[in-house]
């Protein structure tokens, strides 16, 4: 049996608890340096209380291991180390403490909504005024410092690649959303690579690649500084467009240079070439607004190959106000693989002003041309009612009121080009589009 004095009563206990609680005081006294200083002030019998409860806690501690070591013996485990106090289970992680603000310096989240009205006028079906909304919320997170991932959701029609606007009507209908972004990206210094839904690749301008076309599949983008501030960029991607189990396959590869040139005084430049070449084997999921208005074959499919010579070239004069930079951008295309001489486009847009900063204002004039089978229209200009065989003039106003926001005006007066390939539209008549909007961005 065990000392009655290990078995004690809970009255009995009390001054031995008095006597740790004050031991436990001084230790944390001790540690903050308060002790030397009460020590001090203690008188002579206080001391020797102290000193006499620390007599007594020693015995205690004695007296308690030679029980454990007796029951020890007699459970024939002798020699095994005290127990530690078992660390407490870790809390579940919550959604918000696993968002360590390490965490959360790599996430980006970015988005915009826009809300925009539109007036169409042609000579033989008068006018009519539409509505339309856009939204877009995407996110980038950084992995690691190889690796980081993106998605975006988007309103707008999944099946239509180069637009993300919804008409606001349908009695009231919900608004269909989808992903028009979901990559990763390998970062490998001056070399970045993207697989899956993935952001365009190439420096582009509307009449090749609308501004809402991401392509899908794998792209390589490497960009490096040179000597004197100037860069030197190369880009490739491989597109699968209609991927089947057997037979025929639909597939792009494109590939892009670029030179963006050091500061000349106030003047800068930039010159891109690409070449793009499709492979339509397989049509079984096109439709009409893949088709547009290239010509087809009698018995479907297009009428013509697709292989494109895009070069685009844009110079910048800064000159003495930073807020009235002046900026001309040029785009030639030419389809290698067209069956006749409706193969070419071209375009010049000329812009003066910025739109960065509340207050700003930027005016853009812009001239465009195409032949029917310039360039693939299901990737194209998405901007007016027809995607090739047009003459276009565009103008447009853009205001900056606050800061993330843009008021913008657009007029588009156009027509077909030539009018063997007029379609629907009136051959000699010009069209009117006239676009107003609000944009919000974060």
């Amino acid at each position: 049996m065990q000392s009655q004095s290990f078995f004690r009563t809970p009255q009995q206990r009390r001054p031995e608890l008095r006597s740790r609680l004050c031991l436990a005081l001084a230790g944390c006294l001790l540690a903050m340096g308060a002790m030397p200083a009460m020590a001090q002030s203690l008188t002579p019998q206080e001391r020797e209380e102290i000193v006499e409860q620390l007599r007594q806690l020693r015995e205690q501690q004695a007296r308690i291991a030679e029980a454990q070591q007796k029951l020890e013996t007699r459970l024939g485990i002798a020699g095994v180390p005290a127990a530690s106090a078992p660390a407490p289970a870790p809390a579940p992680a919550s959604p918000v403490a696993a968002a360590s603000p390490a965490a959360m310096d790599r996430l980006t989240v970015s988005g915009d909504l826009r809300v925009r009205m539109q007036g169409d006028h042609s000579k033989p079906n008068g006018t009519s005024n539409s509505s339309q909304l856009r939204g877009r919320l995407g996110a980038a997170y950084e992995v690691n410092d190889r690796i980081g991932i993106g998605a975006r959701l988007t309103t707008g029609d999944y099946n239509d690649p180069n637009s993300t606007d919804v008409q606001l009507s349908n009695w009231d209908d919900g608004l269909r959303v989808s992903l028009d972004l979901a990559y990763v990206q390998f970062n490998l210094g001056d070399l970045k690579l993207h697989a899956g839904k993935i952001p365009q690749p190439f420096a582009r301008t509307d009449l090749v690649w609308d501004g809402d076309v991401n392509p899908q599949g794998i792209s390589a983008v490497y960009k490096t500084p040179l000597d004197g501030g100037g860069a030197f960029r190369a880009g490739a991607l491989a597109f699968p467009i209609d991927k089947r189990a057997t037979g025929p396959e639909s597939y792009m590869g494109g590939a892009q240079v670029g030179y963006d040139s050091p500061a000349h005084g106030p003047f800068k430049f930039d010159v891109s070439a690409g070449y793009y070449a499709y492979r339509l084997g397989n049509l079984s999921t096109a439709d009409a607004g893949d088709w547009r208005t290239n010509r087809l074959r009698p018995g479907g499919g297009y009428l013509s190959d697709y292989r494109l010579l895009d070069v685009i070239g844009g110079l910048t004069w800064q000159g003495a106000n930073e807020r009235w930079p002046l900026r001309v951008t040029g785009d030639y295309v030419k389809n290698l693989g067209a069956v006749d001489d409706q193969d070419t486009g071209f375009g010049v847009d000329v812009s003066l002003g910025r739109a960065s900063r509340p207050g700003d204002w930027r005016f853009t004039y812009g001239y465009a041309q195409t032949d029917v089978d310039a360039v693939l229209a299901a990737f194209s200009n998405d901007n007016i009612g027809i995607a090739t065989n047009y003459k276009l003039h565009s103008l447009t106003v853009d205001y900056t009121p606050m800061p993330k926001t843009m008021v913008s005006a657009i007029w588009y007066h156009y027509k077909p080009n030539d009018p063997a390939y007029a379609g629907a539209n009136p051959p000699g008549d010009w069209l009117d589009r006239l676009r107003l909007f609000f944009l919000v961005n974060f």
